[in-house]
């Protein structure tokens, strides 16, 4: 089936900036912010993502979501971990991911060039590793499929996410 060309009605939308210092061992990146990240300006804004209560877990870190959103970035770069998205820009109606029309790739190449001690890169959801994989072709570093914090991935709960990302990431945190 055809790809199904862009609607010329929807808006542009841009990412956020990459949250990193150059000590980082761990690159974590989404597919694209959604809605209510755009609106904050602040990754993983929905109050059903599960990325904070996740990550809280993995970095033995309480209640991350509860702390502001500047402290939760710190928290993060302290664990020498990396955030950003695989996309730069798109068109989308919605937060869905299967919604991304016209995507732009992240210039993941010019962000690990920046990070000399990273050890390997986690993708949060399939959207996020297939654009990984396309934007770092040949790379040797591990490039992890790890399944989606997003509410739309209703399929495992938090502990079994948790359990996922903990088995897939021990060796790199």
């Amino acid at each position: 089936m055809p790809a199904k060309p862009p609607n010329p009605e929807t808006e542009r939308l841009i990412g956020l900036a990459p949250v990193f210092d150059t000590r980082a061992r761990l690159l974590v990146l989404g597919s694209f912010p959604g809605a209510a990240s755009l609106q904050a300006a602040q990754y993983y804004a929905h109050p059903r993502n599960a990325f904070w209560p996740v990550m809280g877990a993995l970095l033995d870190e309480c209640d991350m979501r509860a702390r502001p959103y500047e402290e939760r970035l710190q928290t993060l770069r302290r664990h020498r971990i990396a955030l950003w998205d695989a996309v730069a820009a798109c068109q989308r109606e919605g937060s869905l991911d299967t919604a991304i029309e016209a995507a732009e790739p992240s210039d993941l190449g010019e962000l690990v060039a920046r990070l000399p001690t990273l050890r390997a890169i986690a993708c949060n959801g399939a959207l996020a590793h297939k654009q990984t994989l396309l934007a770092l072709p040949g790379t040797e570093l591990p490039v992890l499929r790890l399944p989606s914090t997003s509410p739309a991935h209703a399929g495992l709960g938090l502990a079994d996410k948790i359990d996922a990302w903990r088995k897939a990431l021990a060796p790199y945190l």
